[in-house]
């Protein structure tokens, strides 16, 4: 158990998919791959937003001119341990500056240097932490945008995310 500050997380998420991925969109596989702002390579990482039109904008990597075909999944999310970095009191308590969460990381990499925000996320691992509330940092996003980013997620408490796939939606057509 981890002896950070954590609360518990249940509500409706988004995550806007390209569609030839969102036939699996529980998976992380793509952030373990590739890495994010919130996990270096190796980890995998479940990105969300809280509204639909954040999910939007982080998707369009904030191009929002040029548009490309989308999917989008809502989450039910029920899940502990997780970190409110929206909260300046926390941060404050963490010792962590919003200047950590909203670094140039893909940059700070391309520069053979781990950046700041992976180096907190390795630590919030480390204390069990399932995953943060941060401000979206793309483009277009509106002020209060939030992305709820996990990185213990699966079919049971404490840590549940479902898919709300009601009509079977995603699954693979072989017949299209």
């Amino acid at each position: 158990m981890t002896s950070i500050k954590t609360t518990h997380f249940k509500g409706i998420v988004f995550r806007a998919h390209k569609p030839f991925r969102a036939s699996t969109p529980l998976s992380g596989e793509g952030t373990s791959f590739h890495g994010g702002r919130f996990n270096p390579k190796g980890i995998a990482a479940l990105y969300t937003a809280l509204e639909q039109t954040t999910a939007f904008a982080e998707h369009q990597q904030g191009f929002l001119h040029r548009p490309q075909p989308t999917t989008l999944c809502a989450y039910e999310v029920d899940c502990a341990d997780i970190v409110n970095l929206t909260n300046p009191d926390i941060l404050k308590t963490l010792n962590i500056r919003e200047s950590e969460l909203s670094c140039p990381w893909e940059l700070i990499v391309e520069n053979k240097k781990t950046p700041p925000s992976w180096r907190l996320a390795k630590k919030l691992i480390g204390e069990s932490v399932a995953g943060i509330i941060v401000p979206s940092f793309t483009k277009n996003a509106h002020k209060n945008s939030k992305n709820l980013v996990l990185w213990h997620w699966g079919s049971t408490l404490p840590h549940k995310v479902i898919v709300i796939d009601d009509e079977n939606r995603l699954a693979v057509d072989s017949e299209i």
